[in-house]
């Protein structure tokens, strides 16, 4: 087993144990982390995920042994094997779930490629942000530089990919890369203790916030935006959540 969960009030944290390997992502632990989140979106019970690595690394990125199987003349089967790496955080990414990174150590390539996954990212003191993949003669798969730059801008993205620079947990955060950076004894409990806010939230109203988030950047313009915002505060007014608040019969009670 490469993952564990345990959940207490309403906030699961998410664990990769393989620190062997510094909880390398292989094709088995993919597989956990997809059933992982598939599991969690389906409990009531669970509002908001914290994901995280065994100590002494957050994700050393994809199994290396696996990349050469990209290159030509490798059987199809390995090739897609490799690909498949990228679900493990292609699937963070789509959770309706909202998500905090718990970067207790190295986040390097696909495993910088998992904490970006994450909404908001919370870095330890042992935290290290590493692109890498030149550093291998490798190009950036796995949608790294459009996560980057959505996150730091084109700037401190080239400084990191084309340049090989690497960020602390002080300066992930003067890059907006990380939301703050604590201790490495108190990162987890300060991590579930930011994701409570969001998981005392009813499940559907922030799935579909997150989701109007995500948008943002593809609407067409401020007019655009405020439409998509309206459609769903209308569906918001008729929840019960809201209509406890105020009195108010739901539209679904009339």
């Amino acid at each position: 087993m490469h993952v564990v969960v345990e959940t207490s009030d309403r906030v699961a944290l998410v664990t990769l144990v393989d620190p062997k390997r510094r909880n390398a992502m292989t094709a088995a632990m993919v597989d956990e982390i997809v059933d992982t989140f598939d599991a969690l979106e389906a409990n009531d019970d669970v509002g908001a995920v914290v994901l995280t690595g065994e100590p002494p690394a957050f994700c050393s990125g994809a199994d290396v042994s696996a990349l050469g199987a990209l290159s030509e003349g490798r059987d199809e089967r390995e090739r897609g094997e490799v690909r498949s790496i990228y679900e493990g955080f292609l699937r963070v990414l789509r959770s309706s779930l909202p998500t905090v990174a718990a970067v207790n150590g190295a986040a390097v390539g696909a495993g910088m490629n998992l904490a970006l996954a994450c909404d908001v990212r919370i870095a330890g003191e042992s935290a290290r942000f590493e692109t890498r993949f030149l550093n291998i003669g490798l190009h950036p798969g796995g949608g790294h530089t459009w996560m980057l730059e959505r996150a730091v801008g084109p700037q401190a993205a080239a400084a990191m990919v084309l340049f090989g620079q690497t960020l602390d947990g002080p300066a992930a955060v003067a890059a907006g890369l990380a939301w703050s950076w604590v201790a490495d004894d108190v990162l987890v409990a300060t991590a579930i203790e930011f994701a409570a806010g969001a998981a005392k939230v009813p499940k559907p109203l922030a799935a579909r916030t997150k989701q109007t988030l995500q948008r943002v950047p593809w609407q067409p313009d401020f007019a655009a935006a405020i439409a998509y915002e309206v459609e769903h505060q209308a569906w918001s007014l008729g929840q019960p959540w809201f209509t406890a608040r105020t009195g108010r019969a739901s539209i679904g009670d009339k």
